[in-house]
């Protein structure tokens, strides 16, 4: 059990007891004293063996300093990656091609070897997040700046050992971070090479959005296939961009029709593919509900409400007075909220 896991079990047992309290003064249930006092006795083994093993939150306090201690360690990695990017740039011309290979060399195994070591002993993960990230970075950067030492065309094939590394350090340390880096690493990848099998330079893998779409299938059916039970919220994330990698290109599509490889007018993509929008927005809202994939379903919300208000804004903006024009856009607002409460309430009585 990680320590989230334990976070969560904290929380059960913490419902549980308000709920026995509130059964207890409605008169509805009420334990004997020797079963309350086993059942107090096996929450205290558990709470004294989560604190001791593992970095949780014991009370609400805690968890408000836990919020502020991942932002805190987010911000930190996010600054210590970015300064040693100028490091390295700042100072690069400096030495020679030994030193310059000893440097890079010495940089990635260090902190490599120092986020291993922070995995063993920092309970709480925020300092092992900080590494990894480091390391990440120093393993760009080996790879960028050695390229550039040797001479060596950029290639897209650079992003597979990134990809490799970013998912090593993710699934070792239980870091959603790196594994982030590394599913836009895969995506990359894969849209790259879609572009270079179409005739493309990879490097202009954006201009054509559609290169995308086969990496979100990629991702969506991984977690699928493999199973993340032992690291909790990854495969969300792997949904997450998948759901990305499918709504971004579209949007661009819906405004940028020229830029599509389908051999119709501009005009038309743009068309298809704002319909397409939306379709794919319900369908993915009913897929989240009905598999329970929160992430799913909120993801294609904030899609599908995006391509509705673009829609109006490229139908009214112009032709509307202003006023008339957010007066229509708060009534469909309006709508919409009456509509998902009347779902929510549905799904409520279908759960019921």
């Amino acid at each position: 059990m990680n320590a989230e896991q334990a976070q969560q079990r904290l929380g059960q047992i913490e419902a549980f007891r308000q709920e026995l309290k509130q059964l207890q003064a409605d008169n509805v249930l009420t334990l004997e004293p020797a079963q309350r006092q086993q059942v107090d006795e096996h929450h205290r083994h558990l709470l004294q063996h989560f604190s001791a093993t593992l970095d949780i939150d014991a009370n609400e306090r805690s968890r408000q300093l836990s919020l502020g201690m991942r932002a805190a360690s987010l911000f930190g990695a996010l600054a210590l990656a970015a300064s040693l990017f100028f490091l390295f740039h700042q100072f690069w011309g400096f030495f020679s091609e030994v030193q310059q290979m000893a440097i890079l060399l010495g940089t990635t195994l260090g902190t490599f070897g120092l986020t291993i070591w922070l995995h063993g002993k920092d309970r709480s993960g925020y300092y092992t997040k900080l590494a990894a990230l480091l390391a990440f970075v120093a393993f760009v950067l080996n790879l960028s700046l050695a390229g550039q030492i040797f001479n060596i065309t950029p290639s897209d094939k650079a992003l597979i050992p990134w990809a490799m590394l970013a998912f090593l350090l993710a699934y070792q340390c239980n870091l959603r971070l790196l594994l982030a880096a590394g599913l836009m690493c895969v995506g990359g990848y894969i849209a790259a090479r879609v572009g270079a099998f179409g005739g493309g330079y990879w490097l202009s893998v954006g201009d054509r959005p559609e290169n995308f779409f086969p990496s979100a299938l990629v991702l969506f059916c991984l977690p699928l296939v493999i199973s993340h039970e032992r690291f909790p919220g990854f495969a969300a994330l792997y949904r997450v961009f998948a759901l990305l990698f499918v709504f971004l290109p579209v949007l661009v599509l819906s405004f940028w029709g020229e830029s599509s490889y389908l051999a119709l007018e501009a005009s038309a993509v743009e068309s298809l593919y704002q319909y397409l929008g939306f379709v794919l927005a319900g369908l993915g809202i009913w897929l989240g509900i009905r598999r329970g994939w929160r992430e799913v379903s909120t993801t294609c919300m904030v899609f599908g409400v995006l391509f509705l208000y673009t829609k109006l804004f490229d139908w009214w903006w112009e032709s509307l007075p202003k006023y008339l024009f957010f007066l229509a856009l708060g009534a469909i607002a309006v709508l919409l909220l009456v509509l998902m409460q009347r779902l929510r309430r549905y799904s409520a009585g279908g759960a019921a």
